[in-house]
């Protein structure tokens, strides 16, 4: 690792006075291996130190040294926990996304695939990280993150939120009964499905799935950032394509936000 900056994407949207964030790549950490570079969960087989090291580089990348980097333990559900101070990776809560008001706290998503949905409302000041797979995305994940942030004074309209890097509708292929779960739930799911003249399985569009349930919850702007992690080897870890070449474990790809201290 050098002392270049870390590769990360932003989004329009979440720039605003008092709130950083970052979609951070791979590169730029000290990893080795399947995890070349900058694999950021500790529930992967790298080494634990190399991990923190990736996270505190990510907190540095976004002007806050010595803030800690927090993430969930993720379980694909439909929880939202509201965090007021900072705690040890070993006691991350059960549950797949966060929100606070508290300034100097780095809220974290870990994704290789699933969509990672960075989002704040600059003038409650309040922010929050989500982590949607279709499981949780499905389950009402992103409408409890909205409401963990209503909680804390931010408002519907006032919220904007970004989707991040994911697997890309053409890379996502599904079998028929993931698409039925989603027809049974809404028959207008339809429109997320696309079936090529030549395939026997569907595609699904996570994240035009993602963006159109922020987009219906009221969010006042929603913006995709239009990156797949399962094509773009070279930026992102996915768990698509280390499961289609036999890899033993893949690493993950960390999505960040943040209030500055004023």
């Amino acid at each position: 690792m050098t002392n270049a900056p870390l590769p990360r994407h932003a989004a329009q949207g979440l720039a605003a006075p008092g709130v950083v964030h970052g979609f951070f790549t791979r590169a730029g950490g000290v990893s080795t291996g399947l995890y070349r570079s900058l694999n950021c969960g500790y529930g992967s087989g790298d080494a634990r130190e190399a991990v923190a090291a990736n996270r505190a580089a990510a907190a540095r990348a976004l002007g806050l040294p010595d803030a800690p980097v927090l993430t969930c333990y993720q379980i694909h559900s439909a929880r939202a926990a509201i965090v007021r101070e900072g705690f040890p990776p070993d006691a991350a809560p059960q549950a797949d996304a966060l929100a606070t008001r508290e300034e100097g706290l780095v809220l974290g998503v870990l994704a290789a695939d699933c969509a990672p949905v960075l989002l704040a409302d600059p003038r409650a000041r309040v922010v929050a990280a989500a982590h949607a797979g279709w499981k949780g995305a499905l389950g009402g994940i992103l409408e409890a993150s909205l409401a963990a942030m209503e909680e804390l004074g931010a408002t519907r309209a006032g919220i904007r939120a970004a989707v991040g890097p994911a697997i890309s509708g053409p890379a996502y292929e599904v079998g028929p009964e993931f698409e039925q779960r989603f027809l049974e739930a809404d028959a207008a799911n339809a429109r997320f499905f696309v079936r090529p003249e030549t395939a026997a399985r569907a595609r699904f569009d996570l994240p035009a799935y993602v963006r159109a349930r922020l987009a219906a919850a009221g969010v006042g702007l929603v913006e995709t950032l239009g990156l797949c992690t399962y094509a773009g080897e070279d930026e992102f870890f996915s768990f698509r394509r280390a499961t289609h070449r036999g890899e033993g474990d893949y690493g993950r790809n960390l999505s960040a936000i943040a209030l500055a201290p004023a």
